[in-house]
């Protein structure tokens, strides 16, 4: 998508639909009016009215988009208003799209760039015979602001993030025959590109540091595991501390021996989309050249229920030396978290830890299909998080940690058990991971809930994988960690 900042003067592109940004109950003059009164567009949020461009307006077509109320009118507003824009237009056979906002300041117009970056995001790479009528039109986007230029010298910052979450998105999209653990791998080091440093540890590598804990979830695959190490040195001061982002990227999973019911196990492929939101993380932290250090680990692993494969019942070894009894190997997730945040904090000692993982059902049960549960040790860390998240429109819940729970994944014959009971199921995941990080500032992020939106509600989200808690975290570094 080409992305352009013109002043109101500026002359449209032929072919092209102007899409006109109404906050709710404001008056719509001449035919446009018209045409609003019989159709009952009022400019609430998420409205859209298409139609074709009155005499006086250079465009094919108008578009009215409502924005809802003035007063609940932001960045993010300008962004979903934006993205609601092209959606109305994107199969019209039109190729320019022009978004005349409420208020033409460079903030607003740049986030609502943003808005049409993310939402023009498909995954269409295995389509051979969709029909050209399906297919999007619209090539250029114009959006006018005060000053065109300061709108385009803010630009680079947002285009760098909507191409971390594609680039996030992408990951998650592919099916598990075309990523699997060693080809994740390579897309990640390919990233070197933009001046990140990318190291991969294979299954001897780990194998010697005593990893037992995430390579008994791959052994029944025949696709190597693999552990990779992203580095960004942006701070000042290159020896300065890190910060960490450790992500849970399963690329099947079956639930190995204790497999999965068949219904709905081909949406396993985004069992790695904590693995993908800290690559995507990592990727727009070097593309805007972040002033900060940043340490991305991702744990990459099938679970495969192979002859070779881990049984119930089987006990391993982490690299922390804490012993493991598994119980259900379909709750592998935290046996991947657990050797690669011990490997984080033993050779990087961050300033603290945050893991993201598509982790328990149970955190679906609890709060639905838009909210992550957040689980942390340390207060400051989880309303940094929580601040993030508002401003990012990611959202967030913190969920509670009760020091009773813990005794609910003790074993009789190791130091704990993989499962505990059914209820609490995403706290308890979160107290085994919480015997990982040594009381370092730690936050858990359970992204089962929204890694993947089938169908979505949010404009800027397409059905399928959503890059959630790239923008999040990218929010959190900026404002609370660079500098």
């Amino acid at each position: 998508m080409e992305i352009e900042f013109v002043a109101q003067a500026a002359a449209s592109p032929e072919k092209a639909a102007l899409a006109r940004v109404v906050l709710e109950g404001a008056e719509i003059a001449g035919p446009a009016g018209q045409a609003a009164a019989a159709s009952r567009f009022t400019g609430a949020k998420g409205q859209t009215l298409d139609i074709p461009a009155p005499q006086g307006v250079d465009a094919a077509r108008l578009v009215l988009v409502g924005a809802g109320k003035a007063e609940g009118f932001d960045l993010l507003g300008a962004e979903h208003a934006a993205a609601n824009a092209y959606h109305a237009v994107k199969t019209s056979g039109l190729e320019a799209l022009r978004i005349e906002l409420p208020t033409a300041d460079a903030d607003f117009a740049t986030r609502a760039a943003l808005g049409v970056r993310l939402a023009a995001y498909r995954f269409d790479k295995y389509r051979t015979k969709e029909p050209a009528e399906k297919k999007p039109s619209i090539v250029k986007t114009q959006v006018v602001a005060d000053s065109p230029d300061a709108a385009l010298a803010a630009f680079p910052p947002l285009a760098a993030l909507a191409d971390a979450v594609s680039f996030s998105r992408d990951l998650v999209s592919e099916p598990a025959n075309i990523l699997y653990p060693v080809e994740f791998a390579r897309r990640v080091k390919a990233l070197e590109s933009l001046g990140l440093e990318v190291e991969i540890l294979g299954e001897p590598e780990m194998a010697k540091l005593g990893m037992g804990s995430l390579l008994g979830v791959g052994q029944g695959s025949v696709r190597e595991s693999q552990l990779v190490v992203i580095r960004w040195n942006g701070a000042a001061d290159a020896a300065a501390q890190p910060i960490a982002f450790v992500g849970k990227g399963v690329c099947f999973d079956t639930g190995g021996i204790s497999i999965k019911a068949a219904e709905g196990m081909e949406d396993m492929k985004w069992d790695m989309g904590g693995a993908a939101a800290v690559a995507g993380l990592m990727h727009v932290l070097a593309g805007r050249k972040a002033k900060a250090n940043v340490v991305g680990i991702l744990g990459l692993v099938e679970n495969m229920p192979d002859g070779n494969a881990q049984r119930p019942g089987d006990v391993v070894t982490s690299m922390s030396g804490q012993t493991i009894e598994v119980i259900n190997t379909d709750a592998e997730g935290r046996l991947v978290l657990a050797d690669a945040l011990w490997y984080c904090q033993d050779r990087f000692k961050p300033k603290f830890m945050v893991d993201l993982a598509t982790l328990t059902g149970a955190i679906i049960i609890s709060l639905g299909l838009d909210y992550a549960g957040l689980f942390s040790n340390n207060d400051e860390l989880s309303t940094n998080l929580l601040a993030a998240s508002a401003t990012e429109g990611e959202p967030l819940w913190r969920m509670p940690m009760p020091s009773q729970y813990d005794k609910n994944i003790d074993s009789m014959i190791a130091d704990m058990k993989n499962t505990g009971p059914r209820p609490g199921g995403s706290i308890t995941a979160a107290l085994f991971i919480q015997r990982f990080v040594n009381n370092l500032p730690w936050a858990h992020l359970d992204i089962a809930s929204t890694a993947w939106k089938k169908p979505s509600a949010v404009p800027t989200i397409p059905e399928g994988a959503t890059g959630y808690g790239v923008r999040l975290l990218n929010r959190m570094v900026a404002e609370k960690y660079e500098g």
